[in-house]
């Protein structure tokens, strides 16, 4: 199978509420709202998608439906310091303050209004012991 595109799609309580905070956070732009489902995209970049829809809705089969929970979404970002100083000065959660991690990031988590979590990320230089994990061509120089 050769996929097209990949984007998450959140299923959420309220999903005006939860579209906004996207856009006003995050620079998401609705493509398609019918109301129960929003299609959103990156003001930045068209690659990046992001869907939210109704959690409840008839199309979600029942075994499925319900809230989001266990999810952690990640934005790649050029600056991660900028964001994260937009984060805090917009009064989003901080869940783990930005910091340099070994294994490759640097990065901040805050969380949405239903629980996704949201990592904030610029790939860095690993530390020598996880740059044996990493495949040659994707160590950031």
């Amino acid at each position: 199978m050769k996929a097209n595109s990949y984007y998450p799609v959140l299923l959420v309580e309220d999903v005006a509420s939860t579209a906004a905070f996207y856009e006003r956070h995050f620079r998401f732009r609705a493509l398609f709202d019918s109301g129960w489902y929003v299609h959103l995209q990156s003001t930045e970049d068209e690659g990046v998608n992001l869907a939210i829809v109704q959690q409840d809705h008839e199309t979600i089969p029942s075994t499925g439906r319900g809230p989001v929970s266990g999810l952690i979404i990640n934005f790649e970002v050029t600056d991660p310091d900028a964001a994260y100083e937009r984060a805090k000065a917009a009064g989003l959660p901080i869940l783990i303050d930005l910091r340099d991690e070994d294994f490759g990031q640097r990065h901040f988590i805050t969380i949405d209004p239903n629980g996704v979590m949201i990592d904030v990320i610029k790939p860095i230089p690993p530390s020598a012991e996880y740059a044996a994990n990493h495949a040659a061509e994707v160590l950031p120089q």
